[in-house]
């Protein structure tokens, strides 16, 4: 019997930022007091402690779950590190010192015999948040300030992923790949791991790997009829996934297109075998990334967000292929977000390596991440509830077209076969409708946030590696490019989301003004590689 999987001759992936899924769909189908058949928030008693420390009411020792409505909140962003998200999961904070910056002295936040209880209470997010806001605001949040981190969106609040949840498939047991960080996340999405990393810095870490990527496995296959290509947003200048990915560098003129392209290639029934879609990271940023101050500046990368969610279910839903294409929806982590379930454990990508950065074993995975599955094979109302990670694609992507795994994380992980339970495909086309949004005036001048920093220490690391002499021992050759990466003379003066912009636009300007963006980063990547050996 034929399986749905091989009716599917197009796989759509849009990753978003940083949001768990309690806190996208927690109360996902309990509206009107409706009893609730996803694994959310609804009908459960679940809080976490406010620690000692803490400005509280008179009497009050818990926070609740409850219904958030304010769509620029958690602000300021949450810690996402994985020691942060050590303290999220167990309530600790070890040793003591921990409470302040930077928050990574051993044993990172676990028990101090390493012993791990066999399922996390996920009761230190208020810990947590409270801890980080301090170091970020430089005082201490009131009461209203830090309950935020327990608020969940309620379906009217996000209603385009909230509708395309009910109307096809939820999963309300999909968690990131590593209880951690951006990079190390769409690392995992790419590659089936992150060598090593459990966090964005040292972010000289990115420039050195040379890992393969479902990417490269569809080139090797040499099939005119299998492709891929990355879409980003044309204001971002350049792809986090072809900045991350050393082996992608030399694809850059062929393969990474804007979201235009995936509009008009939807459209046109030109869709390639697998797209891989990143959202708008900077101005305007349409990822769904916290803000990065207490201060409301105004824009709502949710409220964005879900018209981005939107612009890409209306150019698949109307595509010429729509038949034959799985839309996939998901988020890269949780960034520091409540949800109420436990991570459970995971394959290793290599069993045989050591444990890699703060002796992390990659032996369990990160929080659950709201994902949702799109296709005509897909039954109104499906709930899967089967444990999922981001190497999920990876598996079905390798399933479908007859590809080698890249690790065993992605070999050992569950594909989406039995996902797609229509035994013929629908033709309805559920009417949805985004909440109105309009970018406000002075959008170029929001601050910040810790993701957006990151990518331009990284480019600032890419123009400078190029400048860098072949002298003096590895160790130091490391210490001086991580510094070239941070330097504070580079990128002191970027201070606002238009100003990042000015800078991505004049490294790209700089970079290819002479070469094509292929060899120019085949020439980075060999500069880079001469460094260290």
């Amino acid at each position: 019997m034929t399986s749905n999987l091989e009716k599917i001759d197009h796989i759509v992936v849009l990753m978003l930022e940083n949001r768990s899924f309690d806190n996208m769909l927690g109360w996902l189908g309990a509206k009107n007091g409706k009893t609730q058949k996803v694994n959310g928030v609804a009908g459960k008693k679940l809080s976490n402690p406010i620690p000692p420390y803490a400005e509280r009411p008179r009497g009050k020792k818990t926070v609740p779950v409850c219904r958030g409505h304010v769509m620029t909140n958690p602000s300021p962003d949450p810690g996402e590190e994985y020691y942060h998200v050590n303290t999220q999961l167990y309530g600790i904070v070890n040793p003591p010192e921990n409470r302040y910056e930077p928050f990574n002295r051993k044993p990172y936040n676990l028990p101090k015999d390493g012993k791990l209880p066999r399922r996390a209470p996920m009761n230190g997010f208020l810990t947590d948040y409270i801890n980080d806001f301090n170091m970020l605001q430089h005082r201490m949040p009131t009461y209203d300030e830090y309950k935020v981190i327990m608020e969940c969106f309620d379906e009217d609040d996000v209603p385009v992923i909230s509708k395309l949840a009910k109307e096809y498939a939820v999963f309300d047991a999909w968690h990131c790949s590593v209880p951690s960080q951006t990079f190390c996340n769409r690392s995992f999405v790419h590659s089936g791991t992150s060598n090593g990393a459990v966090t964005n810095a040292p972010y000289y870490n990115w420039l050195l790997h040379d890992s393969p990527t479902i990417f490269n496995r569809i080139e090797e296959k040499n099939d005119p009829n299998l492709t891929w290509k990355v879409y980003y947003d044309k204001l971002d200048v350049i792809s986090i996934a072809g900045l991350l990915n050393p082996a992608l560098w030399k694809y850059h003129g062929s393969n990474f297109r804007y979201m235009e392209d995936f509009e008009r290639d939807a459209a046109q029934g030109a869709l390639p075998s697998y797209s891989f879609i990143e959202p708008r990271l900077f101005i305007d940023h349409n990822d769904q990334h916290p803000p990065a101050d207490v201060e409301v500046f105004g824009t709502s990368s949710v409220l964005a967000g879900e018209l981005l969610i939107h612009r890409v279910y209306q150019a698949v839903r109307n595509g010429k292929n729509w038949e034959h294409t799985l839309l996939i929806i998901t988020y890269d982590e949780h960034g520091g977000c409540y949800d109420h379930v436990s991570p459970p454990a995971a394959v290793p990508p290599d069993p045989k390596q050591p444990s890699g950065q703060y002796d992390f074993k990659f032996d369990r995975l990160g929080v659950r991440v709201a994902t949702v599955m799109i296709s005509p094979y897909i039954k109104r109302g499906t709930i899967i509830s089967e444990v999922y990670d981001h190497a999920s694609i990876i598996h079905t992507i390798c399933q479908r077209w007859g590809l080698e795994p890249l690790t065993e994380r992605d070999r050992h992980a569950n594909s989406f076969e039995k996902v797609l339970n229509a035994q013929t495909p629908r033709a309805d086309f559920p009417a949805i409708k985004p909440r109105p949004y309009e970018i406000p005036g002075n959008v170029r001048e929001e601050p910040l946030n810790d993701l957006q920093k990151t990518i331009l220490f990284f480019a600032a690391g890419f123009d400078d590696a190029l400048q860098m002499e072949r002298d003096g021992d590895l160790l130091k050759k490391a210490e001086d490019l991580l510094q070239l990466v941070k330097d504070e003379n580079r990128i002191a003066h970027i201070k606002n989301t238009g100003q990042a912009t000015e800078f991505m636009n004049a490294f790209a300007d700089r970079r290819t003004r002479h070469v094509s963006p292929g060899i120019f980063f085949k020439e980075i990547w060999r500069k880079i590689k001469a460094l260290f050996h």
